[in-house]
């Protein structure tokens, strides 16, 4: 049986983003000083973030304006379209029905662009001449390439060096757009010769990538820093994802039982999830959102929640957050843009208080699941989305098991298309299994003196 497409109009595209943390029971804990270790003024930030994106930072409105610069970009691919899986769910003998949003629409090929565009506007606004960023699979940095490219501002990327090895077609994406990309670890930061002096070979991190961003950052009055996750401004413009969605199941007739995203930092998870988790923030429904991390680097299911750094050196704000630790180095597998030791602070919080639900997936069984639903869907998922098909299958063959007709959302954040190097390794059974060991949690995390948190 065919898919079937849920579209909505230029026109409904969303006016506003939503702001989980008007709705959260317990707010998130403030970010803090990484010297003094005391709260951090909201100005202390203007070296890095234009202020608008600062006052969204910290922001307790439930409702935040989308600017109509930032619209008219957005209907190069937005709204996006949601589709029936029957192929998917005929495959799995199901009685679930399985839905998944498609970001891999947008110009970058990913959800990334949602946040990439109006941090650019916020900064030529502003008057901001660069923009410094790390990207870890590359499809932050391509998405901020081409938000520079159309605001004219320039864009300096240092792209974790597992992926700048692996993806070298997401590199020439970002250059093609006018952006300056290099490998993290480089030579060019201080962060980055640290590094490299304790590691020579180091296949890099977002923490390290991270760090050499930040640090150029502050070196000049006409450049700001962009982060593609955590930060809760981030989080809150990737909800044009889930609100969009709500609509198209309004159309379906249908609504969640089960909503699933990838997780990293939780962008691709806070924008479809966090509009649904308002249903249940607002009328007391129970709808199941779980985010799919990566067992190799499980930082919601193994992790601690405590103050941590946000980058490897410690150039920035400590972080209320569920860590491995900022020095923690995750194995080099293939989805790239879930190698990061951390999660935000209102992910952390809302599966500190029960509100959200992780699982950790190996590689092999994500990849299985990409195959599984390539050949019945016909879209070569990207790794990451990946492990938001694991989690659906897991959940739709319980269903099967339970006899419940449920359904169920995931967020299908991209394509694979610039992933055939992973894909030719599964397919030829050369792809190498990870999992981190609980002793090496352990030692990462020992090395932590931040603050702990009651």
């Amino acid at each position: 049986m065919a898919q079937k497409k849920f579209m909505l109009s230029e026109e409904d595209i969303p006016t506003r983003w939503y702001n989980i943390v008007a709705d959260m029971p317990n707010k998130p804990l403030p970010p803090l000083h990484p010297g003094t270790k005391q709260p951090i003024r909201p100005e202390m930030l203007a070296p890095l973030f234009p202020m608008e994106l600062i006052k969204q930072e910290v922001s307790t409105e439930k409702w935040i304006d989308i600017p109509d610069e930032v619209r008219e970009v957005y209907k190069i691919w937005r709204p996006t379209p949601l589709y029936r899986a029957h192929g998917l769910e005929k495959l799995l003998d199901t009685p679930a029905r399985i839905y998944y949003k498609y970001e891999g629409v947008s110009p970058a090929g990913s959800h990334k662009p949602n946040t990439a565009v109006p941090q650019v506007y916020y900064n030529k606004q502003e008057g901001i001449r660069r923009i410094t960023t790390e990207t870890g699979a590359g499809q932050w940095g391509s998405a901020l390439s081409f938000a520079c490219q159309l605001f004219g501002i320039e864009c300096e990327v240092y792209m974790v060096r597992a992926s700048y090895d692996g993806k070298p077609y997401r590199k020439i994406m970002m250059n093609t757009w006018g952006a300056s990309v290099y490998p993290s670890p480089s030579d060019r930061t201080a962060a980055g010769r640290k590094i490299l002096a304790q590691d020579p070979g180091s296949p890099g991190s977002l923490g390290i990538a991270i760090s050499e961003a930040v640090e150029l950052a502050f070196q000049s009055e006409d450049t700001r820093y962009a982060l593609g996750s955590v930060l809760n401004h981030v989080l809150m413009h990737q909800t044009v994802i889930g609100l969009e969605a709500v609509w198209q199941l309004e159309q379906a007739g249908d609504f969640p039982d089960i909503v699933v995203a990838p997780f990293g930092g939780g962008s691709n998870f806070a924008g479809i999830c966090f509009p649904f988790l308002r249903y249940n923030l607002e009328e007391g429904k129970s709808i199941r959102c779980i985010a799919a991390e990566p067992a190799s680097c499980p930082k919601l299911t193994r992790g601690v929640f405590r103050y941590d750094l946000g980058d490897t050196v410690g150039m920035t704000p400590l972080l209320p957050m569920y860590t491995l630790g900022h020095n923690f180095i995750p194995a080099p597998i293939h989805a790239g843009g879930l190698r990061y030791h951390g999660a935000g602070a209102i992910v952390s919080q809302l599966l500190k208080d029960g509100l959200i639900e992780a699982q950790a997936f190996k590689q092999l069984e994500c990849f299985e699941a990409g195959i599984r639903f390539a050949q019945t869907e016909g879209i070569i998922p990207a790794p990451e989305a990946t492990h938001a098909i694991a989690t659906v299958i897991r959940e739709a063959e319980r269903a099967r098991e339970e006899g419940t007709a449920k359904t169920i959302l995931f967020n299908l954040c991209g394509h694979g298309h610039f992933d055939m190097g992973a894909y030719e390794q599964y397919l030829s059974g050369k792809l190498v299994e990870h999992e981190v060991t609980q002793e090496e949690i352990l030692e990462s995390l020992a090395e932590l003196d931040t603050p702990t948190i009651p």
